[in-house]
């Protein structure tokens, strides 16, 4: 029925150059990554045409949501697709049919459920995320299309690229993400300033990020239906039984994978509580400044992403020395985007923060902010790739429960502002050293390459 060998996508896992074949897979995911950052920009953009600091505070309450359904994608989309690639890697291509459709439909079920119990406690959520009697509207406006109404879209149109990166379809996974991207940039001005009246900017923001992701999921389901007898993908008919090995290898990784946004989120939620008690400008300006730090963690993302499928194929085929080629060039490549993303925040940070609001008080917290965030190199979707789902976990839970938040809470607590603008970066700097720490111990139990 299907024949993954076929064509050059096995070349890329097996024979193509490292640095070639890394391109291959991570060019058309950094593109993807780069427009899905984009048009979250581009709705804080024209939120910002309103000046009004309140608008753009309420759109990065539901970010935190909205991450949420993006790390549910990745329960299922890392998790099933490194499976998958370690099962191609073997040979076991009736098993990766199995993982990819069960990673699919459990996204779907999983979406559903959460967009539903965002619906039945939409006001305690959004009260314990920050939102004040002035934001409270307008998130409650964005979160309804963009997190009720369009989570199992968003989850799916998610998920499904990253099963199609672990078979070496790369370049129609970025094509779908990029659509999806050009889409809401194209509906964000007509719902925002044509089609709705003042005042319903972020309900119009809200209405095209959910019509963009059920564009993206057409294409997707486009693509799988017509590639359904050449590969391993399929779309579900029914949830398929799978082993518990198989089940409990898609939740040992999937869930670091979720982990690592669900963190995140939870880092959101403790600094916009600690940001909203200085006021909702403060607010308004950490909600641009996270948005922006995105995209240097998203070019990063798209590296992690292409590298994992290539790293995870070779793990299961014992070629350790090609896998750690990819690893290599992996980490010089995001070494780069990091320094040259310090660099052009630093510098530029009170030009950038003024692109999205006019307001002065907030355009100077923006640029405080900005300055003080850096970047710390994440190991994590290494060992995601390899199956060391419990060191991944570590890592995760060191980073933002031990590191992050106490550091976070007791330098605004010494400091005040000052402290809670800089504690991320002490947290990143004592992570980064642990997360080297911890890969180096990894790699050494697997011996040298074979």
């Amino acid at each position: 029925m299907f024949d993954h060998a076929a064509g050059d996508k096995t070349a890329v896992f097996e024979t193509m150059a490292v640095e070639r074949a890394l391109g291959v897979m991570a060019l058309p995911t950094i593109m993807s990554q780069v427009v899905s950052i984009l048009y979250n920009l581009a709705d804080t953009w024209f939120i910002g045409r309103t000046n009004n600091p309140y608008m753009i505070g309420a759109s990065s309450l539901v970010l935190i949501l909205f991450l949420t359904l993006v790390a549910l994608a990745n329960l299922f989309g890392a998790g099933g697709g490194s499976l998958m690639a370690r099962q191609m890697g073997k040979g076991d291509l009736e098993g990766a049919r199995k993982t990819a459709s069960y990673s699919i439909a459990m996204s779907a079920i999983v979406a559903l459920a959460f967009s539903l119990l965002c619906l039945a406690l939409m006001d305690p959520l959004l009260l314990t995320l920050g939102a004040s009697e002035n934001t409270l509207e307008f998130a409650r406006q964005y979160m309804l299309f963009a997190v009720v109404l369009g989570g199992v879209p968003t989850v799916l149109s998610c998920a499904m690229p990253m099963i199609l990166r672990n078979t070496g379809y790369a370049k129609e996974a970025g094509i779908g993400v990029a659509l999806g991207g050009i889409v809401n940039i194209a509906l964000d001005p007509l719902f925002m300033f044509c089609l709705l009246p003042d005042g319903y900017q972020v309900l119009g923001a809200g209405i095209a990020t959910m019509l963009s992701n059920v564009i993206s999921l057409a294409y997707f389901v486009f693509v799988f239906w017509r590639v359904r007898d050449t590969t391993v993908l399929e779309l579900p008919r029914r949830l398929e039984h799978l082993d518990a090995q198989s089940r409990a290898s898609i939740y040992s990784v999937g869930v670091p994978a979720a982990l690592v946004l669900l963190l995140f989120n939870s880092l959101g939620v403790v600094l916009n509580r600690l940001a909203v008690s200085y006021g909702d400008v403060t607010l308004a300006a950490v909600g641009i400044v996270m948005k922006l730090e995105r995209m240097p963690q998203n070019i990063g993302v798209g590296i992690c992403l292409g590298m994992v499928p290539l790293v995870a194929y070779n793990f299961a085929r014992g070629n350790l020395g090609r896998m750690d080629g990819f690893f290599k060039s992996a980490r010089l490549a995001l070494l780069v985007v990091g320094l040259a993303s310090t660099a052009a925040y630093f510098l530029f940070a009170s030009p950038i923060v003024g692109l999205f609001i006019r307001d002065a008080e907030t355009v100077r917290l923006g640029t405080a902010f900005l300055k003080a965030r850096s970047l710390a190199f994440e190991i994590v979707h290494y060992m995601q790739a390899v199956g060391q789902g419990r060191y991944s976990l570590l890592l995760t839970v060191l980073r933002h429960i031990v590191l992050s938040i106490p550091i976070m809470v007791g330098m605004n607590a010494l400091f005040g502002l000052d402290g809670l603008i800089w504690s991320q970066t002490v947290a990143d700097v004592i992570n980064a050293a642990l997360a080297v720490a911890i890969y180096s111990k990894v790699r050494s139990s697997m011996g040298t390459s074979a």
